[in-house]
């Protein structure tokens, strides 16, 4: 059993989910030093992503991973993860004193409590990094801030999983870890969507290369966004500048009219962002979010 007061020992470590999470913080566990004994996977890209990252090791069924491992990575789905605790538990196949781990941004460590029962030592550890399931995800782990839950006395160990992969913990309370979730999906996921729209208008503007003509913009503004927060906002919201918005928003109608209503969320988001913080003075806040009305009841 792992105690608070040393660094975990060399662990059997078993990887339930072979998505693109799994396979990687397992080669990484296996880098420091512990050794990789049985993961799942069933799609044929699940078994792909194994065999390249866990080579040799053998894939089975969920229940006999657990058998196997001193450590357990329970990496699958946000809405698959409560069923997967409960059917886990209720096979017998916890064992006491078995570290139990899942990879959920969503979840602390309540939703394992049905193999906290059975005995097993419950632990949250999110990676807040995007996956791509290759081998380039395990280097990337290196710095990579992870989400960090659970019990008092596990929280230590805990954080010296995540240090032994190369990443830097950051305590999240259990009744934290939806908000904590739901921010890390918006900075990131979000900027995705935007990201493509933006390519796409590119494109149909006429532009070869998109991406090369945004890596510069969205760089600086990702870096000014970091260090100044709201005081990192420019363009025509912020500036009040109305009437360039509603020329915006008749081009998209023309050509893009399924960007439209990102386009006014973003737009009164920002808007709102840069009335609070005295950067956009109200006389112009008062066209520009007339204009922003004025899309929505179209």
């Amino acid at each position: 059993m792992v105690t608070v007061e040393e660094k975990p020992a060399r662990l059997a470590v078993g990887v339930v989910g072979a998505g693109r999470v799994g396979p990687a913080l397992g080669a990484a566990l296996g880098l420091a030093g512990h050794r990789v004994v049985a993961a799942s996977g069933v799609s044929d890209a699940s078994r792909r992503r194994a065999e390249a990252l866990l080579p040799g090791v053998p894939l089975m069924e969920p229940a006999a991973v657990l058998e196997r491992a001193d450590l357990v990575l329970l990496a699958v789905p946000d809405d698959a993860l409560a069923a997967l605790a409960v059917g886990l538990a209720e096979t017998g196949a916890v064992r006491p004193g078995q570290l139990v781990a899942h990879t959920s941004g969503r979840y602390g460590t309540a939703v394992l409590d049905p193999m906290l029962r059975a005995g097993g030592l419950p632990m949250a550890l999110h990676p807040a990094m995007t996956f791509t399931g290759t081998a380039v995800d395990v280097q990337r782990l290196a710095g990579c801030p992870f989400g960090v839950t659970a019990p008092g006395e596990l929280r230590m160990a805990a954080e010296a999983l995540v240090i032994e992969m190369g990443g830097e913990p950051e305590w999240i309370e259990e009744a934290a870890r939806p908000l904590y979730h739901a921010a890390l999906a918006i900075g990131a996921n979000h900027l995705v969507t935007l990201v493509a729209q933006s390519m796409d208008l590119l494109r149909a503007a006429g532009v070869a290369a998109p991406g090369r003509m945004l890596g510069p913009l969205l760089g600086a503004a990702l870096d000014n966004a970091l260090r100044s927060g709201d005081g990192a906002l420019t363009g025509p919201v912020a500036r009040g500048d109305a009437g360039t918005v509603s020329a915006h928003l008749a081009e998209l109608r023309a050509h893009a009219p399924e960007t439209v209503a990102s386009y006014v969320a973003m737009a009164r988001a920002t808007a709102d962002r840069a009335l609070a913080n005295g950067m956009l003075k109200a006389e112009y806040a008062e066209a520009l979010l007339g204009v922003l009305a004025d899309e929505g009841t179209r």
